[in-house]
C-alpha cells in the first residue's frame, strides 16, 4: 500500500479537483442559464488535469525515485492513478448529478431538443448511467494519455 500512497493521495485529490469544477461550472451556470456553454467550458479541465498529473509524477519521482524515474515508471505511476480515479468515478458522478446539479440532465436534454435533436437519441446519451460509463473509459484514456505525455517531461533515466 505504502508503495501507491503518492498515487492514492494524487487520484483523491484529482476527484476533489473534479467535485470543485463541477461546483465552479455549477456556479457559473454552465449547469442551466448558460448550458450552451458547457461542452467548449469543459474542454478547459484538461488544463489542472495536466498540472495535477504533473505534480503528482515529479512528487512520485523526487520521493519515491530519488529524482531518478524512467518514462515506464512514469508512465505506470500515470495509469495507476488513472486506474483509481476511475474505480472512484461513479462515486463522483452520483455526487456531482445528485447534489451539486440535479437538474442537469432535464436542463441539457431540453437544450439538445430544442436545437433539433431527437430526444430518444438525447436521453439515451444525457443520463447518469451513460455519463458514468463516458466519465470512467474517458478517465482511463485521457490519463492513460497524460501520464505518457507528462513521463515524457519528467524521465531522465533512459530505460
Amino acid at each position: 500500500m505504502k508503495k501507491y500512497s503518492i498515487e492514492i493521495k494524487w487520484a483523491l485529490r484529482f476527484t476533489l479537483l473534479t467535485l470543485a469544477w463541477s461546483i465552479g461550472e455549477k456556479a457559473i451556470g454552465l449547469h442551466d442559464v448558460h448550458i450552451e456553454n458547457y461542452g467548449l467550458c469543459s474542454l478547459l479541465f484538461v488544463f489542472p488535469a495536466f498540472l495535477f498529473f504533473y505534480l503528482a509524477l515529479a512528487e512520485k519521482k523526487k520521493y519515491f525515485y530519488h529524482n531518478s524515474i524512467t518514462w515506464q515508471q512514469g508512465f505506470i505511476c500515470g495509469a495507476v492513478i488513472s486506474l483509481i480515479i476511475a474505480v472512484l468515478n461513479p462515486i463522483t458522478q452520483l455526487v456531482i448529478y445528485k447534489s451539486i446539479s440535479p437538474t442537469f440532465f432535464d436542463t441539457i436534454i431540453a437544450y439538445k431538443v430544442k436545437h433539433g435533436m431527437s430526444l430518444k437519441t438525447v436521453q439515451e446519451v444525457f443520463n447518469l448511467k451513460s455519463y458514468i460509463i463516458q466519465t470512467t473509459l474517458s478517465n482511463l484514456s485521457y490519463g492513460f494519455v497524460t501520464g505518457a505525455l507528462v513521463s515524457v517531461f519528467i524521465r531522465n533515466k533512459k530505460e
